[in-house]
This record gives structure tokens, sequence and C-alpha cells, in this order.
């Protein structure tokens, strides 16, 4: 194997690409668990970190994704994707394991600041280092397995993530001799070391032969085609709401744990966790969905329960005792991990299926560009809004006057964050119309997607659990709407 394109890819090749994929995606994941995330956040607010500069934290990857312009001319003239893509990801996991050394350096503001300026630095080398990467999975990869195929990479991915952001979090609340700033050192180097041991695995996939894509073109011009497109605009409008009104509250989700409820890193790297194994035991199904119908309808279902998950913040009982207050949570961490499994993976075979394959390098770097400007923007704005609403206060109150006694019942308080929470849901409402505008084959109801959904769902449990099967022969939930069908249609 080398970095220089195959002109023929043998169908074993093929297979043993697709195993590199998983291998790559798993140890991945274990690099942006054990250095981005929760635990980069609460790095941060070790630092000292305000309400800014975890805005600016957040938005960093974003607007990094401006590197995807340069980096798609680059794939264009070159035409080698492997030869760019993993020299320039490997450099930004030497950067990552550098990071192991900033905790141990004295000095809480000018580590604050050599903090944002490497996490710019390897941002913009995965962003440029993507370009080239999706381009070369979207030829490699056959389209009528991209559900399928995805779900399971993911699969894998997200269960090591989980693991590993769990053993961060130990690690950081019982950090070894007493130094939290040790545990962080040891989140780092370990983030680093997986993060080469994934560009190894990456080196083994097999690359095709770019497909002819014709003369030269400007920059300009070749930008210009995903924009006129009309199917494809209507993914891109799609993805800016969604960045901006998803990215408002992300990153101040673990700020709002730790700071305003006051749970402590383990906790809230559990909730996390809840998250990630409800996504990943549904990847499977979303993805059989997705093939099976489209994935527009899977956005259909899964992007109102996001945003009724993200509402669902704003009215976390504040006078329950810690027990119920993390019960709630979790609900919503499942729920929303869920829908969020369905909208990564729609939105991702959308762009892969929706992109002309001759000119992918440029409709996936749009992908790219709309995602900088709208989630580059939604943080810092977020930030901003964080630091004006952390000293106002909005409640709706319930008075009863009777001649003994006068009652105040507090409906709702809005304080500090859950303005965020509640902004963002009325976001999603555009989110939602945008995603109704997506031109995608024939159109499915949202009951259907939902029965499906829940079939799938009890595939997926047969295979662990002699339960499941027995609750499938009982109640085959993909026979409900032939049945009402055949009773509609009948004289």
């Amino acid at each position: 194997m080398s970095l220089m394109p195959s002109p023929e890819i043998t169908a074993p090749a093929l297979v043993a690409g697709k195993r590199a994929l998983v291998a790559d995606a798993a140890w991945a994941s274990m690099t942006g668990a054990l250095s981005g995330g929760v635990v980069l956040v609460a790095f941060a607010l070790e630092l000292g970190a305000g309400p800014r500069a975890i805005g600016l934290l957040g938005a960093i990857p974003f607007i990094a994704q401006a590197a995807q312009l340069p980096a798609m001319f680059l794939v264009e003239r070159i035409r080698r994707r492997k030869l760019i893509g993993i020299p320039t990801i490997t450099l930004a996991r030497l950067l990552i394991l550098l990071l192991a050394v900033l905790p141990m350096l004295p000095g809480s503001e000018p580590r604050l600041a050599l903090l944002l300026l490497a996490q710019a630095l390897i941002s913009v080398l995965s962003s440029a280092a993507s370009c080239a990467i999706n381009a070369w999975f979207h030829q490699l990869l056959p389209p009528s397995e991209l559900g399928v195929f995805f779900s399971r990479r993911l699969l894998w991915a997200t269960g090591l993530a989980c693991i590993c952001t769990l053993g961060a979090g130990a690690l950081v609340e019982h950090p070894p001799l007493d130094s939290r700033m040790l545990a962080f050192t040891l989140c780092f180097a370990g983030a680093g070391i997986a993060g080469l041991l994934s560009s190894a695995s990456l080196y083994r996939c097999p690359e095709p032969v770019m497909d002819a894509g014709g003369p030269m073109r400007r920059m300009r011009d070749q930008l210009r085609g995903p924009f006129i497109d009309r199917d494809f605009r209507g993914l891109l409008l799609t993805l800016a709401s969604w960045n901006l009104a998803s990215n408002l509250v992300a990153p101040f989700l673990t700020v709002y744990l730790m700071r305003q409820l006051g749970f402590g890193l383990s906790q809230v790297t559990a909730l996390w966790v809840i998250s990630q194994v409800c996504n990943a035991a549904t990847l499977l199904a979303w993805g059989r969905v997705s093939d099976r119908l489209s994935n527009k309808s899977v956005l259909a279902v899964a992007v109102p329960l996001c945003f009724t998950c993200t509402l669902g913040l704003v009215f976390v009982p504040a006078s329950a005792s810690p027990p119920v207050q993390f019960g709630f949570l979790a609900v919503l961490h499942a729920l929303m991990g869920i829908a969020g499994g369905g909208i990564g993976l729609a939105t991702g075979n959308l762009g892969m299926k929706l992109a002309p394959r001759d000119r992918a390098t440029s409709y996936l770097a749009a992908i790219g560009l709309v995602g900088a400007v709208a989630g580059g923007l939604a943080p810092l704005a977020g930030g901003s809004l964080a630091q004006w609403f952390s000293e106002r206060q909005l409640s709706l109150l319930v008075r009863w006057v009777s001649p003994g006694a006068t009652r105040e019942v507090s409906v709702f308080s809005f304080a500090h964050w859950e303005f965020l929470f509640a902004i963002s849901a009325l976001l999603g409402l555009y989110v939602m119309h945008a995603v109704s505008r997506i031109r995608e084959g024939t159109e499915v109801s949202e009951r259907r997607v939902i029965q499906e959904f829940g079939l799938e769902a009890l595939r997926t449990v047969n295979q662990v659990s002699t339960v499941g099967g027995v609750l499938g022969n009982l109640f085959p939930f993909g026979r409900l709407s032939e049945r009402r069908r055949r009773q509609r249609e009948a004289p």
C-alpha cells in the first residue's frame, strides 16, 4: 500500500479498505473523546475560561472549515487525495500529542491562549485533510451501501468514544497524585497516540484514481455549482440552519451542567455516554430506514425530537434533588442521542447522494463552507448572549389572592444558560421548515418512518436479547400500516 491512487481496486481490496476505515473511525473517536468535547471544555474551565472563551473554543472547528477552500483547489490540481489527506491529518494529531505538555506549563492565562491557538491549528489541518478524505471516500464506497456502512462505522466509533470519555471523566475526578493537570496531560497523550494509530489505519485504505473532472476552473466557478444546484441548495440551507440552531448551545451544555447545576465531570461524562450509547444503539436502525425510505424522512422525525429535548433543558427541576435532576437529564440525553444519530447519518448521506460524482470535491467543500459560517457564528453569538443573560432572569408567576392569604406559583423561570436553550428551540422551527424543502425522491410520511424505525430497533434488540424476539413476535410494528391501508382500500 502507498500514498498513490490504485488504477484498479479489487473486491478483496475494497473489503480490506472498509475494515481499515472502521479501524480509523475507532481510533479517531478515541482521539476526539480524550482531547475534545467534554474533556476540552472541562480543561478550559480549569484554566478559568469565561463564556466568550468557551464560545470561541466551540467556534474554532467551524471557522477552520474555511481551510477546505484552498484544500479543494489543491485536490483538483494535484489529484492525489491520499497524499494530501494522510500527512495533513497526521500533523494535526502530532499537535494533539504536544498538548500533553500544556497542563504542566505555569500561568492560567498563557495556557488558555496557547490552548486556543493549538485548537485553531489542529482544526485547520483537520479541515484541510477532511476535504481530501471525504472526496476519496465518496468515490470509493458504493452509494447503495452508504447507510449501513457508515452506521456500522459510527457504531464502533461511538462505543470506544464512550469508554474513553468515561475513563477520562473518572481520571480527572480522581487524578493521580491528586493533580488534575496530570490527569489532563495523560488524556492528551492518549489522544495523540490514538490519532497516530488512526492515521496508520487510514493509510491501509486504497484510493481510486480520480474521475476526470474536465478542465481546471477557478475556485469561484467551482463553488458556484453547489449553490446554483437547486436540490443541493436546499440541503445547504438545511445544514446552515441546523448548525446555527444546534451550535448556539452545544459548547455550553457542559458549562451549564457543571457550573449552574453543580455536577462533577464524571456525572457529565456519564450523561454524554448515555447520549452516545442511545445514538449507537439506533444507528443501524436509522441506516436501514434511510436506505429503505429516504434520508429526508429520517430528518423529518429526528429534527423535531432533538429541538424538543433542547427546550426540555429549560424545565430541569431546579428545586429537585440531584438524583431526580440527573434522571431527568438522562432521559433528555437519551432522546437527543437517538435524534442526533438520525440527523448525522441522514445529512451525511444526503451530501454524498446529492453531490455529482465527478464534482464531489467542490460540492462537499460547499458543505464545509456553510458549516464554517453558520457553526462558527453560533458559538460566538452564544457566548456573547450567555454573558449578557448571566445577570438577567425571566419568570412567569401565577398569583392566587384570597381573603386569608396570597400565594404565588412559579410556572417557569429562565436564567442565564436557559435563555440559550429556548432561543435554540425557536430556531429549530426554521430547521424543520428547511428540511421540508429538500428534494429527495419519493415523499414518506413521518408515521411510516417511526413504524419502520420501531421495527428496525426491535431487530437490533433481537440480536442481544431473547425478550426482544418475544416482543417482535407479539407486536409486529411493521404490519400496522399495511393493515390500516387494507382497511381503507376495502369496499
